[in-house]
């Protein structure tokens, strides 16, 4: 876990894939992120995690180490004021250059946590898209979400009526096998410090 940059309020670290962002159920679940930045960082508050990534993503994460700067985090993201910008290598080759997905989905409660179309009682995800690179089958795009709904990429990737082109090693949505690298990196992150007001930004180039 890389960290890019932290002061008395906030962290920004890189997230490898495979570790969770914040703790699940169960002791072989602690390990994750948000611990390993209090271990770091023993003055941070309980729960800094303002914002989440899955556990196959890797990339760019903040914390708020304060109660000051966890909420002035959250606000952010609620309001939808943080840009955030993923890299993701897809299968196939994607059809047009530039759009925008907009799909609702919700939780599979019998292939959990599988997330299924479904435009009847689904939540609507918005994903703004477009090509960078296409190279021996596979399209190299960058996603803007508009929304931040749970396995929003990875959904408006693959299902026919987005992308049609799953994330390459997805194992839910795609070809990929268990214990495959997801292809999706969380790769910009812009938004206003929680206490100074300064304007941050910080890029990570993926590995893929």
């Amino acid at each position: 876990m890389q960290i890019l940059h932290s002061d008395p309020h906030v962290v920004v670290i890189i997230k490898p894939g495979g570790l969770l962002a914040v703790p699940g159920r169960g002791p072989d679940k602690q390990d994750c992120a948000m611990n390993r930045v209090r271990e770091l960082f023993p003055e941070s508050i309980d729960y800094p995690a303002a914002h989440r990534l899955d556990m196959a993503t890797s990339g760019l994460m903040v914390f708020g180490l304060t109660t000051e700067a966890y909420v002035g985090l959250s606000r952010q993201f609620a309001e939808r004021s943080v840009d955030k910008r993923y890299i993701a290598l897809l299968e196939g080759n994607v059809s047009g250059s530039t759009g925008e997905i907009v799909l609702p989905f919700r939780l599979d409660p019998d292939n959990r946590p599988r997330q299924v179309y479904d435009p009847e009682h689904g939540k609507t995800g918005i994903t703004q898209w477009g090509v960078l690179e296409r190279e021996d089958g596979r399209t190299r795009v960058e996603f803007i979400p508009i929304t931040g709904r749970t396995h929003q990429l990875r959904v408006h990737a693959a299902h026919p009526k987005g992308l049609d082109c799953p994330i390459v090693g997805d194992s839910l949505y795609g070809h990929g096998q268990e214990g495959d690298t997801l292809h999706l990196h969380a790769a910009y992150l812009h938004f206003r410090h929680p206490v100074s007001g300064e304007e941050l930004a910080f890029c990570s180039v993926p590995d893929f």
